[in-house]
């Protein structure tokens, strides 16, 4: 078995003919070394055959993911000049304006016959983008011969297997995908795909990882210390077949690892911590977790994985070797100011992340030094959201800051005489940008804040408010109950029967805490598979209700005031 998404799964022998079919069609269209072919796809394993297909025809895959806004996707197939996409008969009504060939991936069959060997080493394997500073983003180019300097290099230290069953959990326009797709299948592993709807609810989440047998996980730290929380892991891991988790994607706080210590029983899997950009091919740095670690604060990433060398320059992490990116797609001033060629003649590239050298080699990581940050594991350029922000005709000036590592917030002044309405700037917003980029809060203000150089002072932005907002109590116990674990979760002073979640500033991390909390207080798991799509408080109240009656309820939980 190669991939596996429920009972739809592909044999090795299944996807090598349905990639060959694939690929010997845009080989006709004339792919070929370098050129790029967007790949747009649901998660299922169409999409591994995708993947697999284009770098079978030699050239690369640029990922369009259908859940991101139309504008964005029309910009990475403008800004790489594409003449193919990939898609599926779902899919390809979005494409009815593009003036490129577009290749219907459900309608491959198989074919049994290899195309010959097309690409090079240095050739092209895929394009992702990434948040640009410059209001755009940028497409990463890496080459083949990155990836298979990473996996042989991480292989000497994990010793991936045909054993070895990975978790398909991140979306395949982030990078963090690469690395779980070819950790199995360059070495006979399985891909089990997560669907979507399991990866946003920890309890589900957990009973995948039982029941399909998951032996590699790789997570942002804020996705696991959510999985760490659910009553199902305490105590309860014999059922668990994981033997590695790599944390990777943000700053790593060792203690919130606490409970997975004082949980597992018997043979403890490994957790290492990994430090990694895109431009650097997805991992650069190693650091198994130790108990000692959970005693310390400090996010020590370790050392160099064996085909790159770390040098400090100023407190500035830049990385040489094997694994640096050829550049920046259509962008050579960025790629000349970003990858610096060292002594040698190779690039080096400059990440614009700090660190400190300890005294055993090893590294710590200390955070950014511009306007980059990373939100639950997404690294964004706060920059490209003020463009899209400012693009409002209401909006005279405006910034973007994180608050405390998991809350983007916009500040804004308004055009004179004008009264921009916040629900409107965060549906332009939904608009151009990616669902996690979107501020959750957005603050009107008469100026911003400047420092004593004229620069705007970030420092001073304000925390957002609670937004006034008509209050309605909550009628039913259901109701109170979440109006008091929501009121918890997101801070607030009082939350009501028709206040929406999302709207309150609450993000997928916050939905699961929310979901743990409630599962404990209800005494049964809650599934977070409906509330997505029904995140006001009322109408959760109620699918919680049909799912099981008021009067099962405990009484000791329901709030004396309701809401408060």
């Amino acid at each position: 078995m190669a991939v596996a998404l429920g009972a739809r799964t592909l044999t090795y022998r299944d996807l090598n003919a349905r990639a060959n079919a694939l690929a010997h069609r845009l080989i006709a269209y004339g792919a070929g070394p370098d050129s790029l072919i967007g790949l747009c796809a649901e998660r299922t394993p169409n999409l591994i055959v995708g993947i697999i297909g284009i770098l079978k025809a030699g050239a690369a895959y640029v990922p369009l993911d259908p859940v991101y806004p139309a504008a964005r996707l029309d910009y990475v197939i403008a800004d790489t000049g594409m003449r193919a996409v990939v898609t599926t008969p779902a899919l390809a009504g979005r494409f009815a304006d593009f003036a490129g060939d577009v290749i219907r991936l459900d309608l491959q069959e198989a074919h049994e016959t290899d195309p010959k060997p097309r690409a090079r080493p240095e050739d092209l394997a895929y394009v992702i983008y990434t948040s640009g500073s410059t209001g755009r983003p940028k497409g990463v180019m890496i080459e083949h011969r990155n990836l298979t300097a990473l996996f042989d290099a991480a292989q000497s230290h994990f010793h991936f297997s045909d054993a070895d069953v990975w978790a398909l959990f991140h979306s395949f326009g982030f990078d963090l995908s690469v690395w779980e797709i070819w950790g199995a299948l360059l070495y006979g592993g399985r891909v089990e795909i997560v669907p979507r709807d399991v990866a946003r609810s920890a309890p589900d989440f957990r009973r995948f990882l039982a029941e399909r047998r998951i032996t590699v996980l790789d997570q942002t730290p804020s996705a696991f210390i959510a999985l760490l929380q659910i009553p199902e892991m305490d105590n309860r891991l014999g059922d668990l077949t994981l033997r590695l988790v790599t944390l990777a994607g943000e700053a790593l706080i060792p203690p919130k690892l606490k409970i997975w210590w004082e949980s597992y029983r018997g043979d403890r899997p490994e957790i290492v911590n990994m430090y990694g950009i895109t431009e650097t091919t997805i991992h650069a740095t190693h650091h198994r977790v130790t108990e000692q670690d959970l005693h310390s604060r400090r996010s020590v990433i370790g050392g160099p994985l064996p085909h790159l060398d770390i040098r400090l320059e100023d407190g500035e992490i830049h990385v040489a070797g094997a694994g640096v990116a050829r550049g920046y797609l259509g962008k050579p001033d960025l790629t000349r100011a970003q990858f610096l060629p060292d002594d040698g003649g190779t690039p080096v590239y400059r990440s614009g992340d700090l660190a400190r050298q300890l005294p055993d080699g090893t590294f710590e990581y200390l955070g950014r030094k511009d306007q980059q940050v990373k939100v639950r594991g997404f690294r964004i350029e706060l920059g490209e959201i003020e463009v899209a922000l400012s693009a409002c005709p209401a909006v005279a000036e405006c910034a973007v800051i994180a608050r405390d590592g998991t809350q983007l917030v916009g500040y804004v002044v308004p055009v004179s005489g004008s009264a921009p309405n916040v629900d409107d700037l965060k549906a332009h917003l939904s608009s151009q940008l990616p669902d996690h980029m979107v501020p959750s809060a957005i603050v009107v203000l008469d100026a911003l804040p400047l420092t004593l150089n004229g620069k705007v002072d970030r420092a001073a932005l304000p925390a957002p408010a609670d937004e006034p907002r008509p209050f309605e109590t909550p009628q039913t116990p259901m109701e109170s109950i979440l109006a008091t674990i929501w009121a918890e979760v997101l801070k607030k002073k009082q939350v009501g029967r028709c206040d929406d979640f999302f709207a309150l500033g609450g993000n997928s991390l916050q939905a699961a805490e929310m979901a743990i909390r409630l599962g404990t207080a209800l005494g049964r798991e809650i599934s977070l598979g409906g509330f997505f799509s029904q995140p006001v408080l009322a109408e959760f109240a109620r699918v919680l209700e049909e799912s099981s009656p008021s009067s099962a309820i405990p009484p000791h939980v329901i709030p004396a005031k309701a809401g408060i």
